[in-house]
């Protein structure tokens, strides 16, 4: 990708439905586990254009590494925060140098999860908490998995053994995105039967190629947003998507 289309990517992240409401229910999470602490040093793995790595810094000293050259430039121009251009298999960082690992919507792009996974578990310090975000269900993974380099979705027991084997301890597992879901899931099947039957007729079309118009926009990011309310209190047993919020001991 050219560094233009990094840029319009950066801009759908700040106003599309799907990214203002994850991002609500991230913080939301984050915001009550962390209890108001702002003096944490905190790494985000996979920080893409930098949208989230700046929100970061209200818990602390935030740090972003990312895979593509491209996009850590364009990461530290929007973040104002350092950005290393590094591999998830080598985080260039001591031992136990982190308070808070976050790797939203990251870990589905990482072939190899477990090695990855040991390196934030390597750099989280003693009760140290990692945050993930991920795709649910592999019955979902569609055309828009592959243009994105999805390796795979999870289930929450699947992310639960995946991490727990790099000797971090479940703290919280819930589905998310799951007020839209019955609506999400049957659109996405009728694309895979349409895609089986008569194959694909834009196979660049994502998720996110259609930007509803600004008051369906607004009201789909206040209805997936609002289940942050919730999850603070409890966890859903289905959805499109998935956090999990692990502690090492």
């Amino acid at each position: 990708m050219e560094l233009a289309a990094y840029r319009q990517f950066a801009e759908l992240e700040e106003e599309h439905f799907w990214f203002r409401g994850r991002r609500a229910i991230f913080f939301t999470l984050l915001d009550s586990f962390l209890r108001g602490r702002d003096n944490l040093r905190v790494l985000e793995v996979g920080c893409g254009a930098g949208g989230l790595l700046r929100r970061l810094d209200r818990y602390g000293s935030s740090t972003g590494l990312e895979l593509s050259p491209e996009l850590s430039v364009l990461s530290r121009e929007r973040s104002g925060r350092p950005t290393v251009c590094a591999n998830a298999y080598d985080i260039p960082m001591p031992d136990a140098s982190q308070d808070l690992v976050c790797l939203f919507d990251t870990l589905e792009h990482i072939p190899d999860e477990a090695r990855a996974l040991r390196e934030v578990q390597r750099v989280l310090g003693p009760g140290g908490l990692a945050f993930f975000s991920v795709p649910a269900y592999q019955f979902l993974y569609s055309n828009n998995d592959r243009i994105a380099h999805h390796h795979k979705r999870y289930t929450r027991g699947g992310l639960k053994r995946a991490v727990s084997a790099a000797g971090l301890e479940p703290v919280k597992l819930t589905y998310f995105n799951t007020f839209l879901f019955p609506l999400i899931l049957p659109a996405v099947l009728l694309g895979k039967l349409q895609e089986r039957l008569f194959g694909l007729k834009d196979p660049d079309r994502t998720n996110l190629s259609w930007q509803p118009p600004g008051p369906l926009n607004r009201t789909l990011a206040a209805v997936m947003g609002s289940e942050r309310h919730l999850l603070r209190w409890l966890s859903f047993p289905v959805g499109h998507s998935l956090i999990g919020v692990f502690r090492r001991s």
